[in-house]
């Protein structure tokens, strides 16, 4: 069981590993799209609706992405959850206080600094919310690619993290973005998910009754007035992670859905997300309000400062009373410059961002906002990679001293 808890481990790693790329090079190109002659073209195709008036759906491309194809990447993320939570990192109370630790104090000491550097500020009653998250994806890539040296504790710490994290943020959009809500379509969204955990509970494994359900609790939640991506979420962590007397672990339903729908979150949901979300028009006035406007202050002090010491913060402080213990071969440096790449709040925080300032102002807080995260997700993971070289460096010196001695 432990080997191949560990094997979904390594293939999951892999994969947010290929999408955090994709994701770099979808958000890069519509950076340059927006802010090149071609701008325009741009802007149209995010607009553009698609809508399905038999079902009162009236959505640009932006929206379907933002509510739909997010909905996939929430799905995923709620089977990683379950996972971490009953077979994983999470499943033992020793090894899973340590991240999620670090995960409250990476939410806490943002939401601080964003709601005390951005108070009063128009937005920020509900923006405060847009550090608090961090990217797996993006972290994730930026650790494969620099931090191969250092021991394989931090890719797990980072990934249990972020899991946390991403349920703490899941949370926060429930609670910060419901505003109106109707009572009848909330109940078919509960009926749904009662449906889909009875068919888990009854071994059903036909997509004939999941799919529908799965699209009846998104539509249903919309309609409601909850963010429809929370469906996502509520499906995966009702799906049957613990494999029966005999079976296989990868047959379970859990390892099956993550093995079938991770890809396409990877490759196609959240970059196609990010392409949308991405274009910010990184003209003067934009650039002069970034160090200057309270509110984009807010978000880059928040994800940068206050994600780092959050994390490495609360980390030390739980280790030292004993709370927690650290991971082997792992140091203090090292959860530093892990802590660093934690301050990489990428999809969901463009995700709040969106929802939080989409009605303040003509749209420019959010352009703002949206353009204070993608900078201080690229000083985060630069900052992260230059850290983490270099204690890959020291661990590489300590092994091959190791291997030395053992030869003589």
């Amino acid at each position: 069981m432990i080997a191949q808890v560990r094997s979904e481990l390594t293939r999951y790693l892999r994969t947010e590993t290929f999408g955090g790329a994709l994701l770099l090079i979808a958000a890069a190109s519509a950076l340059i799209w927006i802010n090149s002659p071609w701008g325009a073209s741009y802007t149209t195709m995010v607009e553009t609706k698609l809508a399905i008036p038999a079902l009162h759906l009236d959505l640009t491309l932006a929206d379907w992405t933002k509510d739909g194809l997010l909905a996939v990447f929430f799905f995923v993320a709620g089977l990683e959850l379950k996972r971490e939570l009953v077979v994983g990192e999470l499943a033992d109370r020793k090894r899973a206080t340590l991240p999620i630790v670090a995960a409250v104090g990476g939410v806490i000491m943002p939401a601080i600094i964003a709601m005390v550097v951005g108070h009063g500020v128009a937005g920020m009653d509900r923006g405060w919310a847009i550090p608090v998250a961090t990217d797996i994806a993006f972290a994730l890539a930026v650790l494969a690619m620099t931090g191969s040296r250092i021991p394989a504790s931090a890719r797990v710490f980072l990934l249990s993290l972020a899991v946390v994290d991403d349920l703490i943020a899941i949370i926060l959009i429930a609670v910060l973005f419901t505003t109106t809500l109707k009572m009848l379509w909330l109940l078919i969204a509960v009926l749904c998910f009662a449906g889909w955990a009875l068919g888990q509970r009854f071994r059903i494994g036909t997509p004939f009754l999941y799919v529908p359900l799965g699209l009846l609790s998104w539509y249903a939640l919309h309609e409601a007035g909850i963010h429809a991506t929370l469906a996502g979420v509520a499906c995966g962590l009702l799906t049957r992670v613990r494999p029966d007397s005999g079976e296989d672990v990868h047959c379970v339903p859990a390892a099956r859905l993550e093995h079938f729908f991770q890809p396409i979150s990877a490759a196609l949901c959240v970059p196609l997300f990010a392409l949308f979300a991405s274009g910010v028009p990184l003209d003067s006035a934009v650039l002069s309000k970034l160090f200057t406007n309270r509110m984009s202050l807010a978000i880059i002090l928040g994800l940068l400062v206050g994600k780092t010491v959050g994390i490495f913060g609360f980390s030390w402080l739980a280790v030292r009373l004993r709370i927690a213990e650290r991971p082997g071969a792992l140091g203090y440096r090292d959860m530093f410059a892990l802590s660093v790449l934690g301050a990489i709040g990428f999809t969901v925080s463009l995700l709040v961002a969106e929802l939080a300032l989409e009605d303040v102002g003509d749209g420019s807080a959010a352009e703002l906002a949206k353009a204070a995260v993608l900078l201080t997700s690229l000083t985060a993971s630069l900052a992260g990679s230059a850290l983490l070289l270099r204690r890959g460096r020291a661990h590489q010196a300590r092994r091959d001293e190791r291997a030395l001695q053992s030869q003589e």
